[in-house]
């Protein structure tokens, strides 16, 4: 394959299959673009600089515990809203201000209702369990969330790469980047379960009114003690309950990497077609150059969050700490569904969405843009 540096071409014109690789002077951010010409049109291609392995893990790395330190009240409410706990609170609250059930309301007034009750829930939690408790479970989840995202975004960065070299002529395509994120799913969730389903417990673990009065009950005092308790009380496998629900959840990441994959290459062609014109960028043309990755990141995990939200309330069900008996309430993906389905209904496996919606989109708009702003500064593309 023949390389050209800005000097050597303008402008390609390419018949039938052949290709050629370009290296175009970006106007918007100065940098280089790498651009395959096949068919007249414009692919981006991620190998502007050799690549550095290390430089994902510290992105995603990065990426990750930025997202999680803004985002953590969001996640904090999520978590509890998706338990059974809770829908049984909300449940209560409803009978007792005569509120029928949501399957008898319609769809405006039923999403209005969960809206509501979403941000009641938020501000309770300040008013009665103080400040902290909106960072409740931060400590394990940031001791999840930074080694998750690098490991993540390390081997899926990685793993894009080496497909691409070893099985496709170094072209990335739509099937390298699906092979490249179900890999690097499965990887991110056999490594940290432990950690998820630790930072779970601690974020249903709250005051609970005794039965006499108002005394408040922990179960556990810490992550150590959560840990200790598990093993303890459930074993070595216990660390790893709701792992089958993170492996449906490569659904997920895989969806999301696949559209951000797409709307970078979009993004690409319309910055190699603004160089190939000659004109000067507009404002515009600016502002998609710097925050477009930011928005395809935002939108590819809006989309991918719609879609595949079921599996994170199985995934925090079947996380939760065993009945006082010592009793398992769920015990495996199915019978968690059925169990859902037939105890409260279709619109128990979407509780807590409001809530993620609104802590995963923006929190995948910082964590990607923090990961191509890390990746820049260590001289690689992703």
């Amino acid at each position: 394959m023949t390389h050209l540096t800005p000097s050597d071409v303008t402008h390609a014109q390419v018949a039938g299959s052949s290709q050629v690789a370009l290296s175009l002077q970006s106007k918007e951010t100065g940098g280089l673009l790498p651009a395959d010409q096949s068919g007249g049109q414009v692919t981006l291609r991620s190998k502007t600089n050799p690549p550095k392995p290390w430089a994902h893990l510290l992105a995603g790395g990065v990426g990750g515990m930025t997202s999680a330190t803004l985002t953590s009240p969001l996640d904090v409410l999520k978590t509890r809203l998706q338990s059974d706990f809770y829908q049984a609170q909300i449940a209560a609250f409803r009978n007792s201000r005569g509120i029928p059930p949501p399957a008898q309301l319609g769809y405006l007034r039923s999403g209005l209702l969960h809206f509501t009750e979403t941000f009641q829930i938020l501000f309770s939690i300040h008013r009665v369990e103080g400040w902290r408790a909106l960072f409740k479970g931060l400590g394990p989840n940031l001791t999840g969330v930074v080694p998750a995202r690098a490991i993540n975004f390390y081997t899926y960065g990685n793993g894009k790469r080496i497909i691409s070299d070893k099985f496709n002529h170094g072209q990335e395509a739509p099937w390298v980047h699906i092979c490249a994120a179900i890999n690097a799913g499965i990887i991110t969730g056999t490594a940290t379960n432990p950690i998820w389903l630790i930072k779970t417990r601690l974020q249903l673990d709250k005051s609970r009114a005794a039965e006499a009065g108002t005394a408040s009950v922990r179960r556990y005092k810490n992550s150590l003690d959560c840990l200790r308790q598990t093993f303890r009380a459930e074993g070595f496998r216990g660390l790893y309950r709701g792992l089958t629900a993170s492996y449906l959840g490569v659904t997920e990441s895989t969806l999301q990497w696949f559209l951000y994959e797409q709307g970078k290459i979009f993004l690409g062609r319309r910055e190699a077609q603004l160089v190939a014109s000659g004109r000067d960028p507009t404002l515009w043309d600016r502002t998609v150059g710097w925050g477009g990755k930011v928005g395809a990141a935002g939108g590819a995990k809006f989309f991918a969050a719609i879609v595949t939200y079921p599996h994170e309330v199985v995934r925090t069900r079947m996380r939760q700490a065993p009945l006082r008996d010592g009793r398992l309430k769920y015990t495996g993906l199915l019978q968690c569904f059925s169990t859902i389905w037939k105890e409260e209904g279709m619109a128990a496996l979407y509780g807590g969405l409001t809530p993620h919606m609104l802590r995963v989109v923006p929190s995948a708009a910082i964590m990607f843009g923090m990961y191509e702003f890390v990746l820049r500064l260590c001289g690689t593309n992703s």
